[in-house]
Formats: structure tokens, sequence, C-alpha cells
């Protein structure tokens, strides 16, 4: 191993050709033996290629070359003879696809690495370099001529260096720019911008030494590398790892890997592989290939993975079950660690990994987290998170630079690192390297992330990426995963792209969401592509309240990196440089051609005047289905009700009521009801149950859900629309309705609601969920349920402790009212504690009470709730007669397993979340066998609303799924 005192790369080329390890190189299709080269071997083949290179004309010792080669082979052998030569190497990344941006990546190449000389072969020249008028290239061909002529005259060779010469360092004569540079990274930065990352010898090794201590390589260790080398943690992690350990490695092409996952591990067996890399998105590949064989089958008989000890992992989040199930299938093949998985945080500029999570999945799993955290940073590296409002900021007020240099904990910021594995400057982009480190050098990563008050990393997102509508910010990879994980049909899985997009033409216009994907459909199925769109759009808006631009784009427009990831900033250029402009137009045709011939259109006045209504209400203009059920567009329960009032204007309805909307799922059932109501008046007989998600009948077992206290059920509306497999049903209390009287004890309010759920589902097991209030009821039902000796198989409640009856004596007409304005969003929680007072400083009527709290929110706002002085009246009556109820409930009796999913509570009830948790939840304990917990974002009123929904229901179906639903 290579001391600290000979801090150049070259040593770890004579040290470990000292050793017995060599290189494994295999060759394409793995038909055949690898070529095994020694790094003693090696270190005599790059002499020789190193004293050709220094014989050509184009050659200027202390200058740049750029690598270009497709095999792993061809790119080590040249890497090191260019450092032998006295140069300074930079491998060269794929390049894209089309002619412009081929001609832009040289011509930056160029520029910034001050007119390398390129390496590469005939073959390639032809092939990758059509384009090229600025960079010399010279093909090395000949350079095999040259080897033979060493081995016959040795004084050919004038590279100046032996293999038998370990102590031998290049000389210090290249240009006052590139001195300790060891090499240079470029990075994949948009429209073909690379920027040159100077990686410093001191640093590589500073590095090499800290990724040890993540991942102790065992003395007769092997490691096995299929990215390409261009890649900084396959060169620095990888190639250069196993020479400073003085270990084999073993060197294969990606494509071998990824078409063969089974192989893949055949792989690691007959090397007996200590450590490979594995992004989430192949460990994902490898679970699927691994589920489908049978236990035993002889394809798994041969493979002895005992060897293995690190399947480091980055590039993307690791999802925590795929990590969970992939250890579990192989320690079936001999694996012994149970944390075998090591996901990491890396970048170009600190040498790829230095910050490891070395406890994964099983810290994790215990704490119910959907993908997994970052860890520690090793030894050389130190982060902080910098506040988002100054994270950019050079000159800093003198009082704000203690929280700067101390940090923040458990808040979202911007990432920065410090030590000796950060790099120190990128080439020829003084401005870039400028903005990238702050005042007290700390380098900006561009990462939105945050630690906790035990010093794990969890990151949150690119700063550069989020997406911004409305002042509401976004994260692309949240939109992204919610797509996916609507497994919608011709969606290529894991070829979907987000980001924020303006309408070029209407610079005035604000911005977007657009989503680029790559259909699986043909190009003209017409009706797959619609399909998609609706999928799509209707996924969007439940995450973001936002419908999305969509473009779907045949196989090979979406290029994917080495580490198997999108560039979204390269996408966007794509779309903004119009090169996607075909596909948008036929695209538009295609759809505009299937609307026309396959959307049922209004057939009378009612149904022409919900249409606009409904288009008015969504702000789209296209032509919508009065078939098409309305909560499967995508309605969000603030749109609903805004629809409610305009119905209720344009048809003279003195009170349209929601359950109208809600029981006549289309526009066409809609407009039939509302001609009958305008001719009765009669909403006809109650009934409890309402069907929240039209779509999920009969596919997996239902969710109920239970309202709470002020007995509203559209809260509900979003979450229910996150599960299009499963049936969701809620329970709406009674009087809302012209007629219908409030219940008043509980008895008759439960057996309305066990009637109601027997009607639709006779049968367990049950899910059931009760928000606040109703966690009591889904409680006391699951008590009957389970006594009849049905299996309740999921209970939640969300926020609400078991006993309630002191909260319940608090509250009367007048405290319920200013509850349903907060939860309105009228007004805020300190303006409430204010007008409580006031309502009960004099004899206020109820009807003046009402008057003052809608004047509160401006009339838009109102509007848009559809909030009528009648209408809150009415709500007012139906909350305080459940209030009431929970006036002398007790809890009692005991149900088998109970999840409680708790948030910020309110100020009169706890003062923090620890003393809510601690104090408070805590008693559900004596009332169900297995209670677990879930701490989730937001507050009483806000946890499922539109903001923390996004991660709420993931959350919940996590839940759900380690319930066996």
């Amino acid at each position: 191993m290579a001391t600290s005192a000979e801090l150049n790369i070259l040593s770890l080329l004579t040290q470990s050709a000292l050793s017995s390890a060599c290189i494994k190189f295999y060759p394409k299709g793995c038909n055949y033996p690898p070529l095994e080269v020694s790094y003693s071997e090696l270190l005599d083949i790059s002499s020789k290629k190193a004293a050709w290179l220094r014989q050509q004309d184009s050659f200027r010792e202390g200058s740049i070359t750029l690598i270009h080669f497709k095999s792993h082979l061809d790119n080590i052998i040249w890497f090191w003879a260019s450092i032998i030569a006295g140069n300074v190497p930079a491998l060269s990344p794929p390049l894209v696809n089309t002619s412009e941006g081929r001609h832009a990546h040289f011509q930056h190449l160029w520029r910034i690495l001050e007119n390398p000389l390129v390496l590469t072969s005939e073959s390639l020249i032809r092939d990758d370099f059509v384009e090229n008028d600025a960079l010399f290239v010279i093909p090395v061909e000949s350079s095999a001529e040259f080897d033979l002529d060493c081995a016959t005259d040795p004084a050919k060779n004038r590279s100046g260096i032996s293999h038998f010469n370990t102590n031998y360092t290049v000389e210090s004569n290249t240009r006052s720019q590139l001195k300790g540079i060891a090499t240079l990274a470029l990075t994949s930065g948009s429209s073909g911008h690379s920027k040159a990352v100077c990686l410093g010898h001191e640093q590589i090794f500073a590095s090499l030494r800290g990724k040890l201590t993540a991942a102790p390589i065992p003395e007769n260790g092997c490691l096995l590398n299929w990215i390409g080398l261009d890649h900084v943690a396959s060169l620095v992690e990888m190639h250069l790892l196993a020479m400073f350990t003085c270990v084999t490695q073993v060197q294969i092409q990606a494509v071998e890997v990824l078409s063969n996952p089974l192989g893949f591990l055949h792989l690691l067996s007959e090397n007996k592989v200590s450590m490979t890399f594995a992004p989430d998105f192949f460990l994902a590949r490898l679970l699927g290939t691994l589920d489908q064989i049978p236990p035993g089958d002889h394809c798994l008989k041969d493979i002895d993975l005992s060897h293995l000890q690190f399947l480091t992992s980055g590039g993307e989040l690791n999802n925590v079950d795929t990590g969970f199930r992939v250890i579990e299938h192989l320690r079936q093949l001999g694996v012994k660690p149970a944390n075998l998985i090591i996901p990491g945080f890396g970048m170009t500029e600190i040498c790829a990994g230095g910050i490891f999570n070395k406890n994964f999945p099983a810290i994790d799993k215990k704490i119910m987290r959907e993908f997994g955290v970052l860890g520690e940073p090793v030894p050389g590296l130190k982060m902080r998170i910098s506040p988002l409002e100054r994270g950019n900021t050079r000159a800093l007020e003198e009082n704000k630079d203690l929280e700067r240099k101390s940090g923040l904990i458990n808040e979202v910021g911007q990432l920065e690192v410090q030590g000796p594995i950060v790099f120190s400057r990128y080439l020829n982009d003084q401005e870039a390297t400028k903005q990238s480190f702050t005042s007290d050098g700390w380098f900006q990563t561009g990462d939105l992330a945050k630690i906790d008050t035990q010093g794990q990393l969890y990151l949150e997102g690119r700063l550069k990426e989020l997406i911004n509508i409305n002042s509401v910010k976004y994260l692309p990879y949240e939109i992204e995963d919610a797509i996916e994980a609507a497994r919608i049909p011709g969606v290529e899985p894991s070829f979907i792209a987000c980001f924020s997009h303006r309408n070029l033409e209407s610079p005035t216009s604000p911005e977007m969401i657009y989503v680029v994907y790559q259909q699986q459909y043909d190009w003209d199925d017409i009706k797959a592509r619609f399909n998609a769109l609706h999928a799509i759009v209707r996924t969007v808006v439940l995450v973001t309240s936002s419908r999305p631009q969509v473009l779907p784009l045949p196989a090979g427009c979406l290029q994917k990196t080495s580490l198997g990831k999108l560039s979204r900033p390269k996408i966007r250029s794509a779309l903004v440089e119009g090169k996607w402009q075909e596909h948008e137009h036929v695209n538009e045709k295609e759809l505009a051609a299937y609307r026309n011939e396959n959307l049922t259109v209004p057939s009378n006045k009612t149904e022409e005047k919900l249409v606009t209504l409904f288009q008015e209400a969504l702000g789209v203009d296209v032509e919508m289905d009065v078939d098409m059920p309305i909560l499967d567009t995508g309605i969000s329960s603030v749109e609903l009700m805004r629809l409610k009032r305009v119905v209720e204007l344009s048809f003279n309805i003195e009170e349209l009521p929601m359950i109208i909307i809600l029981t006549n799922t289309t526009i066409r059932s809609l407009a039939e009801a509302i001609h009958k109501l305008q001719g009765s008046q009669n909403v006809g007989e109650y009934k409890p149950v309402v069907t929240l998600q039209p779509n999920g009948e009969g596919s997996k077992v239902p969710l109920w859900l239970f309202h709470p206290g002020v007995g509203e059920i559209l809260i509900f509306l979003g979450l229910a629309q996150h599960f299009p497999d499963r049936p969701v049903y809620a329970f709406r209390p009674r009087g809302f309705n012209p007629g219908e009287k409030p219940f008043h004890n509980q008895e008759d309010l439960l057996e309305a609601y066990y009637r109601g759920l027997k009607e639709k589902q006779p049968k367990g097991p049950y899910a059931m969920a009760g928000y606040s209030y109703g966690s009591v009821l889904a409680f006391e039902l699951s008590k009957r349920l389970e006594a009849e000796g049905e299996t309740v198989q999921f209970l939640a409640s969300f926020n609400l402790p078991p006993h309630i009856k002191q909260r319940m004596r608090t509250l009367d007409w007048t405290a319920g009212l200013i509850h349903i304005a907060h939860f309105c969003d009228i007004i805020s929680q300190e303006r409430a504690d204010k007008l409580n007072s006031e309502l009960r400083s004099g004899e206020i009527s109820h009807r003046d009470q009402i008057a003052t709290v809608l004047a509160e929110s401006e009339p838009e706002r109102t509007a848009r709730l559809g909030l009528t002085p009648q209408s809150l009246f009415t709500w007012v009556n139906v909350a305080l007669s459940l209030q009431k109820i929970g006036w002398t409930y007790d809890p009692s009796g005991m149900v088998s397993r109970m999840d409680i999913f708790y948030c910020q509570p309110l100020k009169d009830v706890a003062s923090s979340r620890e003393e809510y948790r601690n104090d408070k939840l805590n008693h559900w304990t004596d009332f169900a066998r297995d209670v677990k917990y879930h701490e989730v974002g937001g507050e009483h009123y806000t946890m499922i609303g539109p903001e923390h929904l996004p991660k709420f229901q993931q959350t919940l179906k996590r839940v759900m799924a380690a319930r066996g639903l």
C-alpha cells in the first residue's frame, strides 16, 4: 500500500507492480476467459505506450491528454501511459447522439482543456469524431509496432521509467496551472458544457484512505467494476482503490452486466469478488430476476457469494425494501454481512463516494423509511447544512456567520462539504469555481439535504432543479417517483424526467411542470398514448395540484449516464432548443384526433354547461368526456367545492348537497341528478358511505376512512386518488343534506356506519383509518368486527390519542365554527385564538358569528371553497353533534393491532411532537395488542393537505404493506 509520503498516483502503479495481483478484462459477451494483465505487465505496457506518445510530433509534455476508447483495457493503458509520459489525462465521457451536441462539445473541450491531444482508435475517429473541427486527434494503432521495436531495441523506450524503478516520480515540469493535478474528470453538464474537475494527487490519496474506513478491503480481496472509466466512481473507487490495496480487479463492460443480472452473480462467484458497485436501479433489476427463480433452481447452485463483503451504491436514493429483499436473496447464496449494501453520497468534486450509510437497511427498515439515509462522512470530509436563503451568498452578515459555521440540524438546506477530499477548482473556469465555494471555503454541492441530531445525512434533491409552481416548491424526483409507482401502461420505467418549463412564446406565462417519458407502445397506438397521458396528468395533479405538459418520446431519445440516470438539464435543453419539436407536433395531432373520434360529447344543454364549468374549474381547454368519472380527473377538494358553488349559481340551485356530486360520478349522471333536483329539491335517503375511489372496485382490500370532528370527507379526496388499484370509501355523518337530522349518540352513528360497511364489504379482512376524531369511530367499529370473528388487518389513527373526553368538552358551537374556519384555512391559528375571545365577548348570534368569520376571508377564497352562510351554518351544526357525542366518550376494550400516524399537535393539546407522542398517544397501548407509531410531516390540520400528502401517502402505503395489504 502506498504511503502518505508518496503523494503521486504513479506510485500506485509502481507499488502494485510488486504484488501478484492483476486486472481481469472480460471481453464482449463473456464467452471467453478474461484477459489477465498483472500490474507489472500493465506498468511495462504503459511505459512502452508512453515512449511512443512522447515521440509524436503533436505531443506537448505537461499538457492534457484526452483519452477516448470504448474498452476498459484501452482506457486504463492509455490513462497510465499519459501519466508516465508526463501529461495529465482526462477520460472522455460518452458523446451525445446529436451532431449539433457533439460539435458544441468538441469546441468546448478545445477551449477548457487548451487544445488537448486526443488519443483514440481509427474506427472511433470515423464513428465519433465526424463533427470535430477543433481537436487534434491521433489513432493509436501504430503504437503496437512501436511496442515490438522496444522489445528488440530498449533504447527506443524513452519514457524514463522502468518497472524495476519503484521510486520513480514524474518530474515536476508541467505547466503551473496543472501542478499537483493527477487527472481531470469531466462532469456531465447540460448542452455538452462539461466542467473539468481538477483531481489532485493528495486529494485522491485522502479519498482512498477515507473509503477504506467505510469498506475495508480484505488482504486477498477482489474488486469488480462495470461502469465506464470516465466516471469518477469507477476510476477512483474501483480501479485506483484496487491498486492502492494491491488486490485484483475485474473489469467488464456495463452492457454485459445490465443485460444479464444473473450472469453478474456468476462473475462475482467465479472471481471471489469482495466489493462491487450496484446502484438502486440495478438492484431493482437484480431483485426482479431473483424473484422469478424458484427456490433450489439449478441456475443458482454453482453461485457462492461467501467472499462478497460490500455492494457500494450511489447515484440515486436506495429503496429500503428493495435493498432488504436483495440481501435476503443473496444470503441464500452465501453472503454473510447483513449490511452488505452501502448507500452513499458522492460527487466528481470529492472523488466519488465520501458519505456512507454502513447500517443499511436495518436502521432504515426499523424506522419505516422508504429510502435509506446516506450516513456519515469518511475521515477527510466534513459536512454541514447552510440556510437556503443564504446558500449562495458570499458576503454574509456578521451575526449570521455563526449560524452558517455551525450548520443547521434537522432542517432542509444546502449541503456543503470541506476537507482534503474536496477538489480545489475547475480548470479554466474561475467564475464557476468562485460560485461553488463559500467565503469560508466550503464547497456548495447544490444538493438539498438535512442532517439529523445523530449526524446522519438525508438527501432531498437538487437545488437548481426545484420546481416552483404558484410559490410552492416541488422536487422533481418526488413527481417522477409518483409516476413510477403508478406503473402506468405504456410508460417505460426509469425513463421519466420531470422539470419546470415556461412557454418561450409567452415570456410572461407562469412556470409549469413538464414530463417527458419513453413510450412502450407503438408510435401509432393512439389509444395507448391517450391513456398514458390521462394517467400521468392524474398522478401529477395529485402530487402538485397542477396539470403538466406531457411529451412521449420513442426509444433512443432519452439517454442515461453510466450510472443509469437521466440528465434533466440535458433533456430540458433539448426541449428548449426545439430538438423534439416534430414529436411535439405529432403528439398534439394524434391526441386531438383521438379526442374527436372517441370522446362522448354532451347531448343536452345541462351537460354542455357542466362541461364548461368543469373546464373552468380544472383550468383546461380540452374537450371532456361526459362519461369519464369526475374524481378520475384528479380534481382536488378545493376545486370540487368551487365547482359545487358555480353549479349552484349557474343552475339557480339554493343548495347543492356535496353528496349529489360525490355519488353521481360522471358529468352525464350529475346532469340527470341536477335535473331531478331542480324539479323536486329532494336529495333522497341518507346513505353513510361515499365511494371516493371509483376505479378500485374489487381489486384489493378496500380502505375505509372515518371523518374528523368537523365531519367533512372532502379532505380524503386527494388521499383516495393515490390508491387507483384499491377501493376507497368514506363515511359521511348525517345532517349535511336538507331534511337530515344529525346523530345524537354514538350507538346510532356506529350502527349506521356498520350497516353501510357490511353492504359494501360483507367479509374481511378490513382496513380502516380515522382522521382525528374519526380514530375513535374506527376503533369502536373495529372492536365490533373483531368480536364477530372478522379480521381487521389494518387500523390507523391520524393524530388522535384515545382519551378525548376532556378535549371534546372544551368545544361548543363557537369553537366548532372557529375550528372549521381554521380547517378551511380562512384564519390562522393565531387569529383563531383571538377570534375565540371576540365572538364570546357579547351576545352575538350564530348567524352574526358566521358573518364575522366569513369576513375574515377574501371573497375569492370563500367562493373557491363554496362556502355560503347557510352551508357553513349547517356544517357547524353537524360538527357540534359529533363533538357532543365525544363529551362522554371513554375508550375501553382491545383490538389486535393499530398504527398511529402523528405530526405536530394542536397548541392547546401538547407543546411538542415528543410530548404528544410520549404523554398522549402512548395510551393507545392500553387498547391495542400491537401498536406502531409513524411520524409524518405537517400539523394537525395539514398532515394530509396538498403540501404533505405526497409523502404521507407513501408512508401510509408502506405501513399498509407491512401489515400485509
